[in-house]
């Protein structure tokens, strides 16, 4: 056999070990960014529901990643937070926090994650009126997580009231911030 041929295999067996690793590393990086966000949270007295950053995390990150990491690391946090990391709102963690009023926003998140990496994947992160677009329709679906789950356990009025109307503005301006930061951090991902 040449040196040649022995040579190629090698190269590509060295490329996709990089590929996974560089994969894993950002996809760790991500659920812990998506941690670090649900730390900046303000209560609020009317709702169980915290005002966050974590769907912009979930969203933004989803988008620079791609579906199938974006995704990956929003199902990893939950990983991480149903292990008893203190991950989720204001420090909790543990499988009590699945089953709370907000666990329908945490089931939520790979969904989402998931749709802004699909739409970003097919170029709608290319303008920031694309991305916003993009990035609502994942909104959309942390909405509708959230809500549906907060439906069964205080009524589908009470839950639109406390789980998604105080929200809308504060997440349409994290949204617009996202969306802004977009193209730089698809640059950097795509570097790595």
């Amino acid at each position: 056999m040449s040196e040649k041929a022995m040579t190629i295999p090698a190269a590509v067996d060295e490329r996709i070990r990089g590929r996974v690793a560089a994969n894993m590393l950002l996809v760790v990086t991500a659920s812990a960014l998506i941690a670090l966000a649900a730390q900046v949270a303000i209560p609020l007295p009317f709702t169980p529901v915290p005002l966050t950053l974590q769907p912009l995390a979930v969203i933004f990150l989803g988008a620079a990643l791609g579906a199938r990491r974006g995704a990956a690391a929003a199902a990893l946090y939950l990983l991480e937070g149903f292990s008893g990391l203190p991950v989720f709102a204001q420090g909790h963690g543990g499988p009590l926090w699945l089953v709370g009023p907000t666990a329908g926003y945490l089931y939520s998140y790979p969904f989402a994650a998931w749709l802004s990496g699909f739409v970003s994947e097919r170029g709608w992160g290319s303008t920031i009126s694309r991305a916003v677009t993009g990035m609502l329709l994942a909104l959309a679906v942390i909405y509708t997580g959230g809500w549906s789950w907060l439906a069964m356990l205080t009524g589908a009025r009470n839950a639109f009231s406390g789980g998604v109307a105080p929200f809308i503005v504060a997440d349409i301006v994290k949204v617009a911030i996202g969306a802004a930061l977009l193209p730089k951090a698809q640059r950097v991902v795509g570097r790595v």
